[in-house]
C-alpha cells in the first residue's frame, strides 16, 4: 500500500500551518515554496482539506489560509482519510464494500486485512500536528536547522 502525492503533500502542507499557527493566516504561495509543492497543485488539495473542515480561509489583501483546530485536535489520519478516502488495504474490508463481499463469514485472509487496517489508523490517529510540530521544534533546538521540511 503507498499514499498518493494527495496524501504525503496534505500533510506537509498541514505541518506548515502547524508550524505557523497562531501567526495568522499563511498564503499558499509561502506553504508552496516553503514545502516545495505546486502551488495549482496545493490549491486542490487546500480546497479539500477546506471542505473536510480542517482549514479555513481569509480571503482579501491579508487573506490565506489556517487551520480551522489547534494542532493537538488534528491528526495525520484526519488528514490522510479527507484527501485519500477511508484506508484499506484490501476491497473487502473498504468501509462501503464490505457489505458485498460474498464470502466475508468464511474469509480467513479477510482477518489479516482487517488488523492491518486497524493498524495503520491507529498509528495515524496517535499522531497530531502537534506531536509533528513539537518534533520539528526539537530538531530546531538541537542542530539550529530550521526543520521545517518534513517528507513523510
Amino acid at each position: 500500500m503507498k499514499l498518493s502525492t494527495k496524501g504525503r503533500y496534505g500533510v506537509r502542507a498541514m505541518f506548515d500551518l502547524a508550524l505557523h499557527y497562531g501567526e495568522g493566516t499563511t498564503p499558499l504561495r509561502s506553504i508552496a515554496e516553503r514545502q516545495n509543492i505546486s502551488e495549482h497543485y496545493l490549491e486542490q488539495l487546500i480546497a479539500v482539506l477546506r471542505k473536510s473542515g480542517l482549514v479555513n480561509s481569509v480571503r482579501g489583501a491579508h487573506g490565506g489560509y489556517l487551520l480551522a483546530k489547534e494542532p493537538p485536535e488534528i491528526t495525520i489520519g484526519d488528514i490522510i482519510r479527507a484527501l485519500e478516502g477511508p484506508i484499506a488495504p484490501s476491497d473487502c474490508v473498504a468501509e462501503d464494500v464490505e457489505k458485498d463481499c460474498e464470502n466475508i463469514e468464511e474469509c480467513i485472509t479477510r482477518l489479516i486485512w482487517k488488523q492491518l487496517q486497524e493498524s495503520i489508523n491507529e498509528v495515524l490517529d496517535s499522531i497530531s500536528l502537534e506531536d509533528l510540530r513539537q518534533e520539528a521544534i526539537n530538531a530546531k533546538q538541537k542542530d539550529g536547522h530550521h526543520g521545517y521540511l518534513y517528507h513523510i
